[in-house]
């Protein structure tokens, strides 16, 4: 039984929202998320808040709690829509600023051995 939950449009840079992902992927939804809450990467919480979201939706489907036996199948990080602004700079001049945004997916699993196959 796998689960999966989804975030978009967070205003988190895909590339460091992909470090965050990159502990999780493989590991037990427990242990991922004890991870998560000690990372030092800002990125941590949208992905720590997917992944429980995740875990949540494993419950409501498979009727029982399964965090122990969860493990995190599948993460990954999409790039989503950039925001461009302007920010005023000397003699009249603009310097266009990029705020990027991501669409954050976790799949949970209750089996080891596809936690283990997942290359994405």
């Amino acid at each position: 039984m796998e689960a999966r939950a989804m975030a978009r449009y967070v205003r988190v840079t895909p590339r460091k929202a992909r470090r965050g992902v990159d502990l999780i992927r493989g590991l037990p939804a427990d242990q991922a998320q004890a991870m998560l809450e000690f990372a030092p990467q800002a990125a941590s919480d949208p992905v720590g808040k997917v992944l429980a979201s995740a875990i949540a939706n494993a419950g409501a489907k498979g009727g029982r709690d399964g965090r122990g036996m969860l493990w995190v199948r599948r993460a990954w990080v999409d790039e989503g829509p950039t925001l461009k602004r302007f920010r005023p700079r000397a003699q009249g001049r603009g310097y266009r600023i990029y705020k990027r945004t991501s669409h954050i997916t976790v799949i949970v699993s209750d089996d080891s051995e596809s936690a283990q196959g997942g290359t994405r």
